[in-house]
């Protein structure tokens, strides 16, 4: 994908260009999509380039993307200890766990340690939050949104909002029809597989073709194991980044794993699917790996698992519970490529992209809004005689796409709202027509947003051997009087932006969502057996709308040494 944009084809983006086919030498897949609404991949924050298994330390990253949706309501029982990453559930939250105790949601003690930003929703409720007496709903340094009353003990940041769930009621709708078009195809007769399922004993293997882009596996009964064992689910021949799409069929269905395997990177391509189950149930010994689906509206879905490693994405109910230990969802995306479930009666496809305005990249996170011309009159009119609206809103997914499936006519992509740290384009309605002509192909239209905010990250190494340095200590300062050089005290002072940030195990600060300006560090503190630096204040480093999306990485370099003692 090209980098670098010519002065003409960024003002083009950022008025937005209508493109029959590509659009910056990217073009929708045409035989596959990602999940609704933007589900899946992590939303900056800042989204690590690889994860790690479930375990402690610092966060690696912050994802805003939702990882537990539930349509119903969502309740915790037993041991379930924590739900990591965004939870949304557009009825009712119910805490009562067995022997009290907190249940925390947003960042979670053990997972993949990519929480959500602070600050932002880590709890979403469309209804009451009711939490046990002697128990606590634990959000410390997020919010819980809410549209009904709270009762009990909630952390964090608590916000009364009538429309908190509304931007996701739609989905609830959207997820059902999609998970039936992946088990049953858009014409309702079946979605072939690709692989076979064979059990021996109390294992399972899922055998794919070794080959296709999609490997489709369907399971019509329980994957649990003989007399009450747990069944080790194993995948082979699955092609290096294909995605695994397990179609559980019936109206009940059981998962009782022992473990979950298969190739490298399995975790973030694979998604099962219960488009019809009344009840699902996933329980186990193991680490549990894949998102899930479950498309049924009057589902119940139970997880029981000591650790759920992925989506969890649920038109109905679900409990969270466990006995005899601390159980928890971990927060990891969900980055595969599904099948694209147009429907046949639809004329083709209307699409936005997103992208960064300086260095071209997809943008995720954006929100909008598709209208279709209904009133006669030229451009979109919201209110009154109001135009169309088309579906739900749209999150721009990690390709920075929003899609919607239509039948020819004018359309219009409104941006409601743009990802964090960029602003808002200064047309916020890009018009679109869908037409016999282009429908086979569909309609693209590209919007340019500029960053806003940026990322400063500050290495520290040994001055000798360059080995990374754990445990210094800075301060991170912005530069407001105007004056050269940081002033940290008296009525003209800069303004001191973070508390205090000590370098981790890789020797890394990081700062993400800063303002654009000019900063400072100042170091109050080093590691045992080393030295402060002559400078103890670095800078100016500046963020500018040109470097922003990339951010400014600094190094600094400390000797070893004893205070009193001299250099060693």
């Amino acid at each position: 994908m090209r980098r670098n944009f010519t002065e003409g084809w960024l003002r083009r983006l950022a008025v937005g260009v209508v493109c029959a086919a590509t659009v910056g030498g990217l073009a929708p897949p045409a035989a596959a999509a990602p999940l609704p609404g933007g589900l899946g991949p992590c939303l900056p924050g800042s989204c690590p380039r690889s994860y790690r298994g479930p375990g402690t330390g610092p966060p690696a990253g912050r994802d805003n993307n939702v990882n537990v949706l539930v349509g119903g309501d969502f309740r915790v029982r037993g041991t379930a200890a924590e739900a990591e990453g965004r939870v949304v559930a557009l009825g009712r939250v119910d805490v009562h766990r067995s022997g009290g105790g907190g249940y925390a949601v947003g960042v979670a003690g053990t997972g993949s340690r990519v929480p959500p930003a602070d600050g932002s929703d880590f709890l979403t409720a469309g209804g009451a939050v009711t939490v046990a007496a002697g128990q606590r709903l634990v959000a410390d340094r997020g919010t819980v949104r809410h549209a009904g009353p709270v009762s009990g003990t909630v952390t964090g940041r608590s916000v009364t909002d009538a429309a908190a769930a509304e931007p996701y009621v739609r989905l609830r709708d959207e997820l059902g029809a999609a998970s039936r078009c992946y088990a049953h195809g858009a014409d309702g007769h079946g979605r072939p597989a690709t692989g076979t399922v064979r059990t021996t004993g109390t294992e399972t293997v899922l055998t794919g073709d070794g080959s296709s882009r999609l490997q489709v596996f369907t399971v019509g009964s329980d994957l649990a194991g003989p007399g009450g064992t747990h069944r080790n689910l194993r995948f082979t021949g699955i092609p290096s980044g294909a995605t695994v799409l397990v179609n559980l069929t019936g109206t009940a269905r059981l998962i009782d794993a022992g473990g979950v395997s298969g190739p490298a990177g399995l975790r973030e391509r694979l998604l099962w699917n219960a488009p019809d189950a009344r009840r699902l149930e996933i329980r186990g010994t193991g680490q549990f790996q894949g998102s899930v689906l479950a498309g049924e509206r009057e589902s119940e879905s139970v997880v029981s698992v000591p650790g759920f490693n992925g989506r969890f994405l649920t038109a109905g109910s679900l409990t969270h519970t466990a006995s005899g230990g601390p159980a928890g969802f971990h927060a990891y995306p969900f980055t595969g490529d599904l099948p694209d479930c147009v429907s046949a009666a639809q004329a083709g496809t209307v699409t936005v992209l997103k992208r960064d305005a300086v260095t071209g990249r997809p943008l995720p996170g954006a929100r909008f809004q598709l209208w279709r011309e209904a009133n006669g009159r030229a451009g979109l009119q919201t209110g009154g005689a109001a135009d169309a609206r088309v579906g739900g809103v749209c999150v721009t997914d990690g390709r920075g796409l929003c899609r919607r499936a239509v039948d020819t006519g004018t359309y219009y992509w409104q941006e409601l709202q743009p990802p964090t740290c960029y602003a808002a384009p200064a047309q916020r309605v890009t018009g679109l027509a869908l037409t016999a002509a282009n429908a086979a192909r569909g309609v693209t239209v590209a919007v340019a947003n500029t960053p806003t905010c940026g990322t400063l990250r500050l290495i520290k190494r040994d001055a000798r051997t360059g080995r990374l340095l754990q445990g210094a200590v800075f301060e991170l300062w912005r530069e407001t009087n105007g004056r050269a050089g940081l002033q940290t005290s008296g009525a003209g002072a800069d303004r001191r932006v973070d508390s205090g940030c000590a370098t981790d195990p890789q020797g890394r600060c990081t700062y993400p969502g800063l303002p654009l300006g000019t900063y400072y560090l100042r170091e109050t503190a080093v590691p045992e057996g080393y030295l402060l630096s002559a400078r103890r204040v670095f800078g100016p480093y500046r963020l500018t709308t040109r470097n922003a999306s990339a951010g400014v990485t600094v190094t600094i370099r400390n000797p070893r040494g004893e205070p009193g003692k001299g250099k060693k």
